[in-house]
């Protein structure tokens, strides 16, 4: 199918030579438009949870967005981070980003291979008796940390720091489009925030992210393509895959 139209969900990456060469190739246009964006809770709505900061001894982040809202919300409800806090991360990039607000040589920083076993395996015997505060997104579910750490016999308490705001999409027309990349249980909210009659019809999904997957089954929304595997690892790539088998 020539200029097949698609749009991914995100902001447009810094470098979308990627994109561009996929255009070039099989003469598709690729466009970007968010369907959320990431908001800090505000302190109210942080208190609301009933968490106390200084009872942790240490804090996982999972984004770099959870980084500047916790210590934004440590800021705005006058909370000195002692230097003894430890950081777990689940990547380095993550971790490297507390250099932001912290200074990182002097602290005790630990991060992961991405997933939430690696963090298990960061903490391990020398750090199980910390109490530990799990940041998470108000509209992600924790609960592979969650489970984990409680298989584990880990002190730990989850809190919100985050939350996805959907975008005003309602200008859009989605069926203007070929193919739809998502990636997240937000992008389906968010849709279903600016469509709540939305029917996918010949609209082709591709899906990248485990999360999303589960949010559109239960819309009864399927996809062509799901992504990330072991052959399929990048957005990118998914498309090519579709490309290649569709038009």
């Amino acid at each position: 199918m020539a200029d097949t139209k698609i749009l991914i969900s995100q902001q447009a990456p810094s470098n979308a030579a990627a994109y561009s060469a996929l255009e070039e190739k099989f003469g598709a246009k690729i466009e970007f438009k968010p369907f959320y964006l990431i908001e800090p809770l505000s302190s109210r709505e942080f208190r609301a949870q009933r968490v106390n900061i200084p009872d942790f001894t240490a804090v996982t982040f999972s984004s770099r967005h959870a980084i500047d809202a916790f210590f934004k919300l440590c800021e705005e409800l006058r909370i000195k981070v002692p230097e003894t806090m430890k950081y777990f991360c689940t990547t380095e990039a993550v971790a490297m980003y507390l250099q932001k607000h912290i200074v990182y040589r002097k602290r005790k920083i630990f991060f992961g291979n991405g997933t939430a076993d690696s963090i298990l395996s960061q903490i391990g015997t020398k750090h199980q008796k910390e109490t530990f505060l799990i940041t998470s997104s108000a509209s992600t579910a924790s609960d592979t940390f969650s489970k984990l750490f409680t298989e584990n016999g880990l002190n730990f308490k989850t809190a919100a720091v985050i939350k996805s705001v959907s975008q005003d999409l309602k200008d859009l027309d989605l069926h203007q489009y070929d193919v739809l990349v998502l990636h997240n249980a937000a992008d389906i909210k968010a849709l279903k925030d600016n469509f709540p009659d939305f029917v996918q019809g010949d609209l082709k999904i591709i899906s990248y992210g485990r999360s999303v997957v589960r949010s559109m089954e239960a819309e009864g929304l399927k996809a062509v393509i799901q992504a990330p595997t072991p052959d399929v690892p990048s957005v990118a790539k998914a498309i090519e895959e579709y490309l290649k088998q569709y038009c």
